[in-house]
């Protein structure tokens, strides 16, 4: 009886002290003004430029018409998120300001409206959970690398790409991504991995070459996009995919055909589970 009184007595000094205690959490910190400052970037005038862009959470929209190198404006009302551009040789990097360390904020606003040279240069895409649109015709890419998080992305290739690609690696978490014009990106290789997510590859436009596209997928919706009259093979490696192709395709165990003339497309698709649709 004693040991229960002296725990009834404990609880109820703890709970005195408790009620003594005032605990501030901490609130969501309101935005300030928004700044919008205007990016500049010169052409480095080096035969291996290399132009990166490193962006958190917001928008961030890529088009064609730089006279530079870059050009563009970027709109922020956090004074933390001030983008930083660094130079090395034939290096560019644009970052943005780091939300790591920040208090929650209400109204947070983060936008990129940049436009790019016609400078041959590799580009590197690093994001978070973002909005990107993304027009990339009519630019000089030798290589194009995305990685991102949870994203809404458009992309396209409304025009040619000036010169041949060697390789466009483009790696995703959950996400709903939309590519067309992919033909024009005149790659050689392409490399898509994706988690769980909505996904539509349009490849219409000018296949310059042959090319090969390695697509490795959660459990995802998936529609390719290939026009008819292009010659495409379509490996599909995947026991649960429900796989559906249109009336030019034809299907010999897991590799599906299109017949056509010119270069020839080759996708190697594995595929946990989901849907997957040929179409053109």
């Amino acid at each position: 009886m004693n040991g229960k009184i002296i725990s009834a007595v404990f609880v109820l000094a703890l709970a005195s002290m408790a009620c003594g205690i005032n605990i501030d959490l901490p609130e969501s910190a309101k935005a300030g003004p928004e700044i919008k400052d205007s990016i500049t970037v010169a052409d480095p005038k080096s035969d291996e430029t290399r132009l990166s862009l490193s962006f958190g959470a917001g928008d961030l929209n890529l088009s064609a018409g730089a006279k530079n190198l870059v050009d563009g404006t970027i709109l922020y009302n956090v004074e933390d998120l001030k983008p930083e551009v660094t130079t090395k040789s034939g290096e560019v990097e644009i970052r943005q300001g780091n939300f790591d360390g920040l208090p929650p904020f209400d109204d947070i606003k983060n936008k990129w409206d940049l436009k790019l040279g016609k400078v041959p240069m590799d580009l590197t895409i690093s994001a978070g959970a973002y909005n990107g649109k993304f027009e990339l015709g009519g630019l000089a890419l030798k290589n194009l690398t995305i990685n991102d998080g949870a994203a809404e992305v458009d992309l396209s290739f409304s025009e040619l790409n000036l010169v041949k690609m060697s390789q466009f690696n483009y790696t995703t978490g959950a996400s709903n991504v939309t590519m067309a014009g992919l033909a024009n990106a005149n790659f050689k290789t392409f490399i898509f991995n994706s988690g769980a997510g909505n996904y539509t590859l349009d490849f219409s436009g000018d296949l310059q070459q042959a090319a090969t596209v390695s697509i490795d997928s959660g459990f995802s919706d998936l529609t390719i996009i290939i026009p008819e009259g292009v010659s495409a093979s379509v490996t599909v490696d995947s026991t649960l995919a429900d796989v559906s192709f249109g009336k030019d395709w034809s299907q010999q165990a897991k590799i599906y055909s299109q017949q056509g003339e010119g270069p020839t497309l080759t996708i190697i698709i594995n595929m946990g589970a989901g849907n997957l649709r040929l179409t053109k």
